[in-house]
């Protein structure tokens, strides 16, 4: 009897490690986890339909860099018509040509609802530099993002 406890004992030891270990794997390889993105909400709407991956979605974006002490920085890119842009919205589907931090941050989000999408650099556009420093936008190198986005409504999607 003491045997067969010790090794059932043992087989969910080794089972729960290879969970811990997969998991560890597949954050290292993948750089996934969903509590990286912070998604402060400033508008919500209970009522919204979660957003969803494989939907096209309008919306107002305006995209700052945060430093470390939280100063947010415009980039240079706005749909919103008082912040510089045309008003026209952004036309996006989670998952879809987009940096992994978005699609995170937005999937956390309703149909309706404006919040903020803090961002870590590794899940926007890490050591890359974006657009041209002195041009209309610009991202250094390992920036953590931030996107005050509001998600407008589902486009209708033609067939």
């Amino acid at each position: 009897m003491f045997r067969k406890k010790s090794k059932m004992k043992y087989k969910y030891f080794v089972g729960a490690a290879f969970i811990v270990l997969l998991l560890d794997y597949l954050h290292v390889v993948i750089g996934v986890s969903a509590s990286e993105v912070k998604v402060e909400i400033i508008n919500s709407n209970p009522d919204g339909a979660p957003v969803v991956k494989g939907k096209k979605y309008a919306s107002q974006v305006t995209l700052y860099v945060e430093e470390a002490d939280g100063t947010l920085t415009p980039a240079g890119w706005s749909t919103r018509a008082d912040e510089g842009g045309d008003g026209s919205p952004f036309s996006f589907t989670p998952g879809v040509g987009l940096i992994e931090g978005w699609t995170q941050g937005v999937l956390q989000m309703k149909e309706g609802e404006r919040a903020k999408l803090h961002v870590p650099s590794h899940l926007g556009y890490g050591a890359r530099e974006m657009g041209r420093k002195g041009a209309g936008w610009y991202i250094p190198a390992n920036s953590n993002l931030c996107f005050d986005i509001e998600v407008l409504s589902p486009e209708k999607q033609e067939l």
